[in-house]
């Protein structure tokens, strides 16, 4: 019995392409936000980092990665990160309500009252209120 041999044939796959994975700010944000609402801070990082590389100015990705830094509770990246865009635009009421925040979550209560009351009174949002609310008691300063 003959062996026959058959020629090495190899198919080689397309290179797998992450979403986003592109350093264009504006898919990179699509990406990131989404990655975010599904709560994949990490990822979300992964998307980020090369688009900031590429536009470290970019106001929209430097908010989303504060974003996936709050919720990997690296709080001091994301306070640095907040307090910045703050400076930068006092008008920012996501900034500075979670700049707010950052600070509530490092038990920095009465450095995060003011923050906190000024995003609320800027967008009305009850829940904003209600993040005033349990500051304040936490601060002691309502019973």
């Amino acid at each position: 019995m003959n062996e026959t041999t058959q020629p090495d044939i190899r198919i080689q796959a397309p290179a797998v392409v992450f979403p986003g994975a592109t350093t264009h700010h504006a898919s990179a944000y699509r990406t990131a936000h989404d990655l975010l609402g599904r709560r994949a801070p990490r990822e979300a990082l992964e998307v980020l980092e090369p688009a900031l590389e590429e536009e470290p100015t970019n106001r929209g990705l430097r908010s989303l990665r504060a974003w996936a830094y709050l919720m990997r509770a690296q709080l001091q990246k994301a306070h640095d990160e907040l307090r910045q865009l703050v400076d930068e635009d006092p008008s920012d009421a996501w900034s500075r309500h979670a700049l707010g925040r950052s600070l509530e979550r490092q038990s920095k209560y009465d450095e995060a009252l003011p923050h906190l009351r000024l995003a609320a009174a800027m967008t009305g949002d009850p829940e904003h209120e209600y993040d005033v609310l349990r500051v304040e008691r936490l601060a002691g300063k309502v019973g």
